[in-house]
């Protein structure tokens, strides 16, 4: 019988690894097991691939040629062994399943770090208004979709209108609404979830009318009357409508996120992390025990919640579960740029008399953060403008003085063995390199989301308080065509907008990068958001963001690349059985038309999803057909095994100059 270590660096403080005893695991990179070596047969083996393995990739690219292997072989769910076609084909089980990739490029499954996939697949069940360019093309799909209701008072959801698309930029009324509702009451969400357009039906079944009080946090839109124009921001003040609306039933929830989940592995997708609601992560529960769960799932929790709630629902699930666990707790800090709700330090250059809506009273926040994070939960916050943002650090800081990370916490609870995860004739130990007090601020893994507008000096308190910025590329490719009118020029007095998506100044500073989309907002398909990043175009290639400092800000394909894998899945404390394909590492991997490493930009916008795997099965394929951007004549094809680069310090240790390995990329912290 063959020893498994299983190492302790996640979350639970417990992630299952299935590698030889000997294989420790940590900053190394994974160790080749040759096939004289095979720990136990491959029942499945992937062989004549371009197979980027992820060893050798990293957070700020050192133009070392990362690890590139022709085969990988798997055993339940974990790859056991990688190389060259004749090493791991020597590993295969009597019965193993072969199966030949013909060359195609191979690489570990993207982990988007941001999505809210109940609610894209709810829009996908309702009022689809994604991409309407005008407030009439926006009646027509609304009177179209009210004609397929039977019942009048059956209420009609849905969203993703952007009135930044249309000619006007101007907000719809509820009176636009009326003339095409009829009775039904109508509650339309804007693309980016923070603010919604309610009807006269919907105003009046909540209980909305001129003498309604803003409540904190959120605002009512009203007439030079004092009448309620239907547009309502954000969630203290939509929910005062949400509560009044059905809830889907079971059988609803479920065929949203069944939708949403193939979106996500048809994009070659195999984890995400997410923002549903409690019955929601219920569902989830019950796929999972019915073993119809195709994808993994890092689900969050309500920051607000009282704190023994939040300890009720952390303590329903086994943390060590590598397909479904619960991760963060969520907090909003403000809303939106293109809603205008953003917290901003300065009024907008657009709308001088608004700065946006904070969330939180700042003394409440830094009292409710430390509570919970002396109770071992990991914090992560929704902080769109610069204020927002240093909130969301002073909130960090004050809780790190007091708090438990979260590993340490569950290192101390009781453990519970996942034998049932690993090959039957394995032996369990464990390895818990928990942290000890007194604990560094990287040890929280605390985490800011989006992080899309920050002061100077955030850059620096990001390192130094250990948080992570978790961002989402793909949201340049639309906020460009407005960002500059929100935050005013680059040669403005303020010139925020040179602080703006901002990723290598992040990486510069040492501050781990991870990314996502926050799905539905912009699309699943994470090639949307490596093109953002490499190029800081839009998608047609004709504007470029903030043209002055943009070439300071990008990132390389293999930079991009290492934030939507082993970065994303740092940021849920599975880095070390996610993210890489290596002896010891979760089978997760996607199969696509070309190889983005050696592809123009263009080419990888349009790259297509061949097959996707999780946990060692095929869980999306496609027609397999040529390759629309062949490979350059450099792109050869590995031959054999290539050796994993040394061992590198940590990605995430802060350079002594953070220009120094790649040049400047963000303006002085201090420009005066």
């Amino acid at each position: 019988m063959k020893s498994i270590t299983l190492a302790a660096i996640s979350f639970s403080a417990l992630s299952i690894l299935a590698a030889p005893a000997s294989a420790q695991r940590g900053p190394q990179p994974a160790r080749w097991l040759g096939s004289e070596h095979c720990p136990q047969p491959a029942h499945t083996i992937y062989y004549n691939g371009n197979i980027l393995t992820g060893v050798g990739l990293h957070a700020i690219d050192d133009h070392t040629p990362p690890q590139r292997v022709q085969a990988i072989g798997i055993s339940g769910e974990w790859i056991t062994a990688v190389g060259s076609n004749d090493t791991v084909l020597a590993c295969a089980a009597p019965d193993a399943v072969k199966i030949d990739l013909h060359g195609a490029f191979a690489m570990p499954g993207f982990n988007d770090a941001h999505t809210h996939i109940a609610e894209a697949g709810l829009d996908r069940l309702s009022a689809n208004l994604n991409g309407v360019t005008s407030l009439a093309e926006m009646q027509s799909r609304i009177a179209a979709y009210a004609k397929t209701l039977p019942d009048p008072n059956e209420w009609i959801l849905g969203g993703g209108w952007d009135h930044t698309r249309w000619a006007s930029k101007t907000l719809p009324t509820a009176h636009d609404l009326d003339s095409v509702t009829g009775p039904h009451p109508a509650f339309l969400f804007r693309v980016d979830g923070h603010i919604a357009i309610a009807n006269t039906a919907a105003l009046k079944a909540a209980g909305i009318d001129n003498n309604t009080p803003d409540p904190p946090g959120g605002h009512i839109d009203r007439d030079a009357q004092g009448n309620p124009t239907g547009i309502i921001r954000e969630s203290p003040a939509t929910s005062l409508v949400e509560k009044v609306i059905p809830p889907p039933s079971y059988q609803t929830r479920r065929h949203a996120l069944e939708l949403s989940i193939q979106d996500a592995l048809a994009h070659g997708v195999t984890s995400i992390q997410d923002f549903s609601t409690w019955n929601d992560w219920l569902v989830l529960e019950g796929m999972e025990h019915e073993n119809k769960l195709p994808l993994r799932i890092a689900e969050w929790i309500d920051f607000n919640l009282p704190l023994g709630d939040l300890e009720q629902r952390r303590a329903s699930h086994d943390p060590n579960d590598p397909l479904l666990h619960l991760t963060f707790l969520k907090g909003f800090m403000d809303g939106s740029l293109g809603s205008r709700t953003a917290a901003l330090n300065a009024p907008y250059s657009d709308d001088p008399n608004n700065s946006g809506i904070p969330r939180y009273d700042p003394d409440k926040l830094n009292a409710m953060s430390t509570e919970r994070a002396a109770a071992g939960f990991q914090l992560g916050f929704h902080a769109i403008g610069d204020r927002a943002n240093d909130m969301a650090l002073d909130a960090f800081e004050a809780a790190e003085q007091a708090g438990i990370p979260a590993p340490a916490f569950l290192c101390q609870a009781k453990e519970e063995k996942y034998e049932h995860t690993l090959p039957p004739d394995a032996i369990v130990t464990r390895v818990n390199p928990c942290p000890q007090p007194p604990y560094a601020p990287a040890d929280f893994r605390f985490r800011i989301e989006h992080a899309q507008v920050v002061s100077p000096n955030a850059f620096q308190r990001f390192h130094d308080l250990g948080v992570i910025a978790s961002m989402q590329p793909s949201h340049l490719l639309d906020d460009m065509a407005w960002a500059e009118q929100r935050l005013g020029p680059a040669n403005s007095d303020h010139a925020r907008i040179k602080y703006a998506y901002a990723w290598r100044s992040f990486l510069n500073h040492g501050v781990p990068l991870a990314f996502g989309t926050d799905y539905p907002v912009e699309s699943i398909n994470p090639m949307r958001g490596l093109y953002a990043a490499i190029t800081r175009m839009n998608e047609a290639g004709t504007q470029t963001f903030d043209p002055q400092n943009a070439a300071h800000e990008k990132l390389t394909v293999t930079e991009a690349l290492y934030a939507y894998t082993q970065a994303s899945a740092f940021a849920e404390w599975r880095e070390t059985i996610k993210g890489q394909l290596a002896p010891g590492f979760l089978a997760d991997l996607v199969v696509l038309d070309r190889d983005l490493t050696r592809s123009t930009p263009q080419q990888i916008l349009h790259t297509r999803v061949l097959r996707t795997v999780v946990g060692g099965i095929t869980r999306y394929t496609a027609e397999q057909s040529t390759p629309a951007a062949p490979p350059s004549p450099a792109a050869q094809q590995p031959t054999a095994q290539q050796p994993a680069p040394p061992a590198k310090p940590s990605p995430y240790a802060k350079p002594t100059n953070p220009d120094a390995r790649t040049g400047t990329s963000h303006p002085p912290d201090n420009p005066d």
